[in-house]
């Protein structure tokens, strides 16, 4: 789809009231992404060499998210920060760099993937900046981040079986982990580095604002929206901008509405890949990993589809229940499942969860990305009751979109 058609598209969508929340995309045709009122962080263990720092429970920082899709464009958070009614504001760098090793903190080898390596969905903050939106019992330890020095989110030490002390290696260099924290405290990020040492690994997107209000302000997220939105440079292909205001989200990082990247390993396995070198915006993973957890198998109406393997049931149960009601002509075709990719084909995007085989496109000739969704709204209900996000809610709507975010049942 040509640019100023989708531009005509998302306004039109805007201008129709549609509640659209969501960025950056996840489709195995071109697909869009995340963003709302995310899902609760789950559980998880931490390791017995995680520091103890502060409280027990830790809560999300009382401040306002505000990202754009595909990133902030340039000068943005400086014009930001001048507004009246804003305190403070910093500007978090996000994307995904390829680990090739980790080690404990004897040295020992954790993780050694070659020939591939490990995507690590990665931030680059200005700690003393970043450290003033946390609790107090924090912003000590984050302040104090330093060159080659990383935070490992909770979620993350577990899956990479690290504790401080620790080491991951990128090309750019290697990064000592000195400190664990909540997930909602580092935005559900898998590494947290200084700036300089996020420029070295491959971390240069601005991605979102965190945002804290003058004293005696406290506006909607309309009403920052109506500030914010002229400040958006002319020629943008998507000129729409989300924003959550204090307790609205669970994780202040773009596309929050869809799982982290971190807790879409923990449920659908972790696997070594890399940028395919023939195919732009692609990528090769693995074969252990895809023989493990991708599966090709009969689903109800769908006929044969390939999706990970915990995938299956929720998408099966889904469909079932379609045809229980009568309701099969609610599909009238299936785009696909697993397919190993970027965002919307781009290799400076975050991996789309199509990577993973953690979502599905169903009636995507009718419901392009960018236009307004004509999804069956008895579809969208079924996949819904068994845990999926529908993409007609993104920011940039992709209503063919499907994408996995809590068990069955799950508010």
């Amino acid at each position: 789809m040509d640019p100023a058609r989708r531009r005509a598209l998302v306004n039109g969508a805007i201008a129709a009231g549609l509640t659209l929340v969501v960025g950056l995309a996840v489709v195995a045709i071109d697909g869009g992404g995340g963003g709302g009122g995310a899902p609760q962080p789950s559980a998880s263990p931490t390791p017995s060499s995680h520091p103890t720092i502060g409280p027990a429970k830790a809560v999300t920082p009382d401040a306002y998210l505000v990202w754009i899709p595909q990133g902030l464009p340039k000068g943005f958070a400086a014009r930001a920060a001048a507004l009246p009614q804003i305190d403070r504001v910093t500007s978090v760098r996000q994307d995904n760099v390829w680990m090739n090793r980790s080690a404990d903190a004897t040295g020992t080898a954790v993780d050694a993937p070659a020939p591939y390596a490990i995507p690590i969905d990665a931030a680059g903050i200005e700690p003393a900046r970043f450290a003033s939106f946390l609790p107090q019992p924090y912003r000590k330890t984050v302040a104090a981040l330093g060159p080659n020095e990383g935070i490992l989110s909770e979620t993350s030490a577990t899956l990479r079986r690290l504790g401080v002390g620790g080491s991951l290696t990128f090309a750019g260099g290697t990064v000592k982990v000195v400190a664990v924290l909540p997930d909602v405290l580092v935005g559900a990020q898998e590494l947290v580095v200084d700036a300089p040492t996020a420029r070295a690994i491959g971390v240069t997107h601005a991605r979102y604002l965190i945002m804290r209000a003058a004293k005696g302000s406290a506006p909607t997220d309309d009403q920052l929206r109506a500030e914010l939105l002229p400040l958006l440079p002319a020629g943008l292909q998507y000129p729409v901008i989300q924003i959550r205001a204090p307790g609205e989200t669970t994780y202040l990082r773009s596309a929050d509405l869809v799982l982290p990247q971190e807790n879409i390993k923990q449920r659908f396995g972790e696997w070594a890949g890399r940028p395919s070198v023939g195919r732009p915006g692609f990528l090769e993973i693995d074969p252990k990993w895809v023989g493990a957890n991708i599966v090709t198998t009969t689903v109800p109406i769908l006929g044969r589809v390939t999706c990970n393997r915990r995938l299956i049931p929720p998408l099966k149960t889904a469909m079932r229940q379609l045809v229980s009601q009568g309701q099969s002509s609610a599909v009238h075709d299936y785009e696909g499942c697993f397919v190993a990719k970027f965002l919307l084909n781009d290799p400076s995007a975050s991996i789309s969860h199509h990577a993973w085989g953690a979502a599905v496109d169903i009636n995507a000739a009718e419901n392009p990305y960018g236009a307004i969704p004509t999804q069956s709204p008895v579809l969208v209900k079924a996949m819904e009751r068994q845990g999926f996000i529908w993409g007609g809610r993104f920011i940039i709507p992709d209503g063919h979109h499907f994408e996995y975010l809590r068990p069955a049942g799950k508010a």
